[in-house]
């Protein structure tokens, strides 16, 4: 006799706000978690990129270098080097422990809107509002990009790498993954500028946002959309969208302060998080935990699955 197994207990969202950061950098433009998720960077108006904790919400670090705002940072997998990128066309490698630029590289002919590591920290691309990705090798003195990616035909607003493939969205309409290791270049045409695109964690597909306030998901290998995500407003900025950790859920910033948070399946709504009254500028999602990071303004906000235990529960228990 057997019984039946017990329901699968559905995935937790983070709807419980833990702290809020203050980061007196200007607008905040971007949020990002390094590769562990125990650190958050913010990218600020003023110039500056700072390193923080996530569990205290205690600033570890500031970067400064850049000449005007700071658009979007990552973290090597190491946590021992930074890459950022800002309006004044640049693209920095920082060392994490002394805060010191490494490297400034040059090339990009107007405001580099994002950034980010390879896997092994060996080569940065950036995108530009010119068109092209620049892929810079980390280790060179060579002050040239190894590689430019020129096919589209307007500014780059995002770009992810994961493994042998890049994937880029543009103002022209279009999410472009190059597979480096064939040689090839995929296109698929979505008919409203893309904010912001990345891959799903399993590979299998790719999510671009984009300014007719629809989130897509489309399979990887043809191109099919398999899902369609809206309900949120995006009409003039660019902002994040991403998934959870698990591949459950789909997240996106909105212009009404709020973040929503789709069943990835279903493609119903699965939770609406009023993060505040302006626009939810920036959004990144731990690696591994339930855990998610917006920003808003000069503010970062923490979000978890369950309240923090204070001190005082913790005594009581």
């Amino acid at each position: 006799m057997a019984f039946p197994q017990p329901r699968p207990q559905a995935p937790q969202l983070p709807q419980h706000l833990l702290r809020t950061v203050d980061c007196q950098q200007g607008a905040v433009r971007a949020v990002r978690f390094n590769a562990d998720g125990n650190y958050l960077l913010s990218c600020g108006s003023d110039k500056s990129l700072k390193l923080w904790s996530v569990s205290r919400g205690t600033l570890l670090k500031t970067y400064s270098g850049h000449g005007y705002e700071v658009l979007d940072a990552d973290g090597s997998y190491d946590n021992s080097q930074l890459c950022s990128c800002s309006s004044d066309k640049t693209v920095i490698l920082w060392d994490v422990a002394t805060g010191q630029v490494t490297r400034k590289l040059r090339g990009h002919a107007g405001k580099v809107n994002c950034v980010q590591f390879n896997e092994e920290a060996t080569v940065i691309l950036s995108g530009s509002i010119d068109g092209t990705v620049r892929c810079w090798d980390t280790r060179s003195r060579r002050f040239e990009p190894i590689q430019i990616l020129d096919e589209s035909r307007d500014g780059i607003s995002s770009v992810k790498v994961a493994q042998h493939e890049v994937l880029t969205g543009s103002v022209d309409g279009r999410v472009r993954r190059y597979d480096l290791r064939m040689g090839q270049l995929h296109v698929d045409f979505i008919s409203s500028p893309i904010t912001c695109v990345c891959f799903s964690q399993d590979g299998q597909c790719t999510l671009s946002s984009s300014l007719d306030s629809t989130v897509r998901l489309l399979d990887k290998s043809t191109g099919e959309m398999l899902g369609e995500y809206t309900g949120h407003k995006m009409k003039g900025y660019k902002l994040d969208c991403c998934l959870t950790s698990k591949d459950t859920h789909v997240l996106s910033c909105s212009e009404d302060g709020h973040v929503y948070c789709w069943d990835l399946v279903e493609g119903s709504l699965s939770l609406k998080l009023p993060v505040g009254k302006a626009v939810v500028q920036s959004l990144s999602f731990h690696p591994t935990e339930t855990c998610l990071l917006t920003a808003m303004e000069g503010r970062i906000q923490v979000w978890g699955a369950e309240p923090e235990e204070t001190e005082e529960d913790a005594m009581a228990s």
